[in-house]
Order: structure tokens, then sequence, then C-alpha cells
């Protein structure tokens, strides 16, 4: 239920946004000799095209990516910003690095400040998308996230049965996952080992906004992926 404290207005125009990319992670699926956010899409690595968004944003005021304290790949892949940082505090899991990552800017951040997770492995978000998003949520008192609506039938395999499943109402999550600070802060205190932002945050028993995202916004998961982004962005996919 959500409190009396969060049904109150905020003041839009005094709130600061925040992104905060995690990147510790190696990306097992994507079978390659390097974790899967320093592949080369074109000229540039996957993390370059995922931060460069963030950074070219006029609404976004930071930019905080949460690395491995082991990372030695970092320095070479991430060109040098004024408006981003590194912060080598990763986890052994994601909700880990994203809570670390929050500690680290407490001092930073107001209680109702946003915070904009978002995947290292997703470059394809545009800056458009970032300000629909940003624009459509920044009166609300919890947060949102991307999503897209799934389209195709679903089917479950269960001990070797195939079963149809409704889609009515499925929507597949996406990122940026978009949360006020302390809110955030406080859902993954009391979370378990979860897959997203969300999930902590409907387990606290509130409701995030889905704002409908795009197939461009995909996740780089598997090899056939990377080229699939690259069409998507227009730009070449260079071997690795």
């Amino acid at each position: 239920m959500m409190s009396e404290q969060l049904k109150q207005s905020v003041n839009v125009s005094e709130t600061c946004y925040v992104g905060l990319i995690p990147a510790a992670g190696v990306g097992a699926r994507m079978g390659a000799d390097i974790p899967k956010q320093y592949l080369r899409l074109g000229t540039d690595s996957i993390l370059q095209h995922t931060v460069n968004t963030f950074r070219d944003s006029p609404a976004i005021s930071h930019t905080y990516v949460l690395v491995s304290p082991e990372d030695t790949m970092i320095n070479g892949m991430l060109q040098p910003a004024a408006n981003v940082t590194v912060l080598r505090c990763g986890g052994a899991t994601r909700r880990d690095t994203v809570r670390q990552g929050l500690a680290h800017l407490k001092a930073t951040l107001k209680e109702d400040d946003w915070v904009l997770v978002h995947d290292a492995a997703r470059p394809g978000l545009t800056k458009e998308l970032l300000q629909k998003m940003i624009d459509q949520i920044a009166a609300h008192p919890v947060g949102g996230l991307l999503a897209m609506p799934v389209v195709d039938t679903v089917k479950r395999l269960m001990d070797g049965r195939v079963q149809t499943v409704s889609r009515d109402g499925l929507w597949l999550a996406q990122t940026p996952q978009m949360f006020r600070y302390r809110l955030l802060c406080d859902a993954l205190d009391l979370a378990a080992q979860v897959t997203d932002e969300s999930s902590a945050i409907e387990s606290a028993g509130y409701i995030p906004l889905l704002i409908e995202g795009s197939p461009r916004n995909l996740k780089v998961t598997l090899p056939s992926d990377l080229a699939l982004v690259a069409g998507y962005m227009g730009i070449f996919a260079a071997e690795n």
C-alpha cells in the first residue's frame, strides 16, 4: 500500500536525475572472451554507446558506471567525460551492484531524486525514448520502467508438456527503470536477490508505471543480438 508520504505531490523542478549503469557482469551466455559490455559495436564498445545516451541527455545531471573492483578493462573502453563517473563497487549480483552504487550516492542525492538504472548491454536506447520516459514518470510518486507488450503466442514447457499461456497483460521489462532514490534503497534492502529494480519495488507493495519501450532497446545477450542491435542503430557490428 502506498504510504501517505508518497501520495504527496513532489516539486518536479527541484528533483535531479542520475543514470546508474551496472557493468560488473561477465555475460556468460555471450560466449565471448571478454565481458559483453566491452565487445565492440562499430568503433566503440557496447558500454560506450550505452553511456553516450545518458551523457548527452540534458535531463541527466550525472551518470555513474558501476564496475567490479577487479575490472582491468574499463579505462580503455570508456571515454572520459565530466558528467560520467566510474565507481568500483560491483558486487556478486546485479542487486548487490546497484545497492552498493546507491550507497556511494548517499551524500549526493536527495530522497526524492530520480535514479535511472540501465543495463550496460542495452546500447540501442535513444535520447528521445529516454526523455519520453522521464516526461511521463516525473510527477509520479514511485517511478516506472520501459517495457514492451508481448505480441507473440506464449508457450510454457512443464514436465515435458507444452501449454499455451495467455499473453493478456504480459509485458517484457526493459530498462531504464526509474525510481526515487530513497524508495529504491529501501526496496532493495528488503528484497532477496531480484533480477531487476522493479521487482524489488513491487515486492515492497508499490505499483510502478509501465512506459512502452522500443524493440531497438534490446539487451545484448546472445551473439546474434549484436548484429540485430547494430542494424537498429545503423552501424557496423565489428568482429570481436
